[in-house]
């Protein structure tokens, strides 16, 4: 006799993969595997008994092109017909604040296909409502060679920035009072710091997921190493038992975090091919251990004197508006800080569980402040050490002069002319002479025109 129910299904879709969770009155003994032929994916629940339909799921985008069930013997099987090849895992998930046990499918998309997926796509890059649902279309295309300059150097590339909207999917991060979840605000601000970094000459954004759905830790840092990127931003709202807890924080990894990363990367370094960027990038593999140690040390030193260089800048920018939990940058062991050869930073833009900060965070108004604090903190770094053969290295070694000398600025909240002036490589003076400006007071929504250096 069935003695488990299943009482719910719900989907989320990834362009590299489809996640099914059911929810159920308690475990459950299962197996999962596939058929051919045409390709299906079994999934046999013992001593179950299904009391929802799959009417309601968005399967249209997924690899699913069917959701059919039957039950024999007390077993309750659930058949998925499939419209492309996929590799099926399964795991159990406890109960948690939100939702009690869950059985969970995972339908991984072969890398092929994920990147022709990706190569077709358009990224979503408006702010969002976070009340709103969230698309699940996402581009992590090679990075695009920036247009090169009139004085026929060649080609230069543009600065990558990779963007981690944290949680996602099944995780919705910390909850406030209010019910206002921290996937829909980070990915929120997410969005607006990407519309930011495009608009940009010079830069380039990467959106590690664009759409309600869960990305793993490992692939998050993977995804990012995948695109070239130069600066990885993790972008969280912290959450605590007190509603009294409050503030913004910028982190990095600890001592602790990277010797064990450094450790895990040298045991495994005969099993990867991976490159490591900051020293030429070099694979591991087929070095001795005490040159693969010196190399990969070389490259994690880079990384992480970069991260808290730009973590610093950001944190000083987000204390100009915005209450902070610490006084300084802080250190800790998370996950998606530990890519050895990526300057890596985690964002806590407030605490979610602080009814003033969720108030705050729900208002766009708020979040594209966040975003541009941010933006204004990448600026700053790169125009301090702009990666070679980049257009913003390039634009600095010319004294931020553009050919044809008609370069503009439109006059955001916030900017003044020093910092417009250092950002596009020019005195001030000079600026106040090209827009014949007496003393130091500019306009939202002025533009003003930008001298050649």
């Amino acid at each position: 006799m069935a003695n488990v129910d299943v009482q719910n299904v719900r989907a989320w879709l990834a362009p590299d993969n489809t996640r099914l969770v059911f929810d159920i009155s308690a475990p459950v003994e299962h197996r999962i595997f596939m058929l051919e032929s045409p390709d299906r994916v079994v999934i046999d629940v013992r001593n179950a008994q299904l009391k929802t339909e799959f009417d309601h799921l968005a399967l249209a985008d997924s690899p699913v092109s069917s959701i059919r069930h039957s039950h024999s013997d007390g077993t309750l099987r659930i058949v998925l017909d499939l419209k492309s090849h996929v590799k099926p895992k399964s795991f159990d998930l406890p109960p948690n604040d939100q939702f009690g046990h869950r059985l969970v499918i995972d339908l991984e998309t072969p890398s092929n296909a994920v990147a022709a997926q990706a190569a077709s796509a358009t990224p979503a890059a408006t702010p969002v409502n976070t009340t709103a649902a969230t698309t699940t279309s996402e581009v992590s295309t090679p990075v695009a060679v920036a247009t090169p300059p009139a004085n026929g150097k060649g080609n230069l590339r543009d600065i990558v920035i990779a963007i981690d909207a944290g949680h996602g999917g099944e995780d919705p991060g910390a909850v406030g009072p209010n019910g206002t979840r921290e996937k829909d605000v980070v990915l929120a601000i997410a969005r607006e710091l990407k519309r930011l970094i495009d608009a940009e000459q010079g830069y380039q954004a990467v959106m590690i997921r664009n759409g309600d759905y869960f990305v793993s830790l490992r692939n998050r840092v993977l995804r990012a190493r995948q695109a070239n990127a130069d600066l990885f931003v993790s972008i969280h709202a912290d959450g605590w038992k007190a509603p009294t807890a409050r503030g913004a924080s910028v982190w990095v990894l600890s001592e602790r975090g990277a010797s064990s990363e450094m450790g895990r990367w040298l045991a495994s370094r005969e099993n990867s091919s991976d490159l490591i960027g900051g020293v030429g990038n070099v694979s591991l593999e087929d070095k001795d251990e005490v040159l693969a140690s010196v190399l990969l040390d070389m490259s994690m030193t880079a990384s992480r004197t970069g991260s808290r260089e730009v973590a610093h800048i950001i944190h000083s920018n987000i204390g100009q508006f915005a209450r902070m939990h610490k006084p300084n940058v802080e250190m800790a062991n998370f996950a998606v800080l530990r890519a050895p050869d990526v300057p890596s930073i985690l964002i806590e833009t407030g605490f979610i569980t602080n009814p003033q900060e969720e108030a705050q965070l729900r208002t766009s108004a708020y979040q594209q402040r966040m975003a541009k604090a941010i933006m204004q903190g990448i600026q700053d770094y790169f125009w301090q050490k702009p990666p070679d053969m980049t257009w913003i290295a390039w634009r600095k070694t010319q004294g931020g002069a553009v050919a044809g000398g008609n370069r503009t600025h439109r006059v955001q909240p916030g900017d003044t002319l020093s910092v417009i002036a250092v950002r596009n490589g020019v005195s001030v003076s000079a600026l106040r002479a090209a827009n014949q400006i007496n003393g130091d007071q500019i306009r939202v929504g002025q533009v003003l025109r930008i001298p050649a250096g």
